[in-house]
């Protein structure tokens, strides 16, 4: 909402959402201090405060300074924010600087597309929505963060947790996937420095 997928989105708009998000059930958020950089941060405090004993928010960070070294003591003292580290940075939309979102990479990965859409027609469901679906079926401390900025997107995430995938169709799922080999590093090298040295 506030950087790196895109132009910011309005800031009443994006709070609309995600109060929208908790009303529809949803108690976990996650933001990160490079989303801005700490504009997410402030407009999803602001947006959450009404509710704060009810949500629990994740925050990812790495930019060690001092700034960030005063909004995590703050953080931890006021709140049940969760730390977790995983961050990179971008123009308008990081995904553009990523090496698997490369043109070639794009068309090398294509046949992963093609599983989860085959599998997204059976359930009569969407894409995004099996591979949500895929991953809360796998194990249950795996916990997906999708984003969004539109509150049509935000609907169809949640709908993943209503979409079955039986024990069946994830070992068909997994053995299509296992003879698939993933195009293109995650993360360019200068990012991906920062992310080794932030997890050490």
């Amino acid at each position: 909402m506030g950087a790196n997928a895109g132009p910011p989105g309005d800031p009443v708009e994006m709070v609309a959402l995600i109060r929208s998000a908790v009303d529809r059930g949803v108690t976990f958020f996650g933001t990160a201090e490079s989303y801005g950089p700490f504009t997410n941060e402030e407009l999803v405090g602001k947006a959450l405060e009404p509710v704060r004993s009810k949500v629990v928010i994740a925050t990812k960070f790495g930019w060690i300074s001092a700034a960030t070294s005063a909004v995590l003591t703050a953080s931890r003292r006021t709140s049940r924010t969760s730390p977790r580290h995983r961050c990179g940075a971008g123009s308008d939309d990081f995904r553009s600087a990523q090496p698997r979102f490369s043109a070639e990479a794009r068309r090398a990965n294509r046949d992963l597309v093609n599983v989860v859409e085959q599998v997204a027609a059976q359930k009569k469901a969407t894409s995004a929505q099996v591979a949500l679906a895929r991953l809360l079926a796998r194990k249950p401390w795996i916990v997906p963060i999708p984003g969004t900025t539109k509150l049509g997107r935000l609907e169809e995430n949640l709908a993943a947790a209503d979409l079955e995938l039986t024990a069946r169709d994830l070992r068909e799922i997994d053995a299509a996937l296992s003879g698939i080999t993933i195009q293109g590093e995650r993360y360019p090298a200068w990012m991906q420095q920062i992310v080794d040295a932030g997890a050490r």
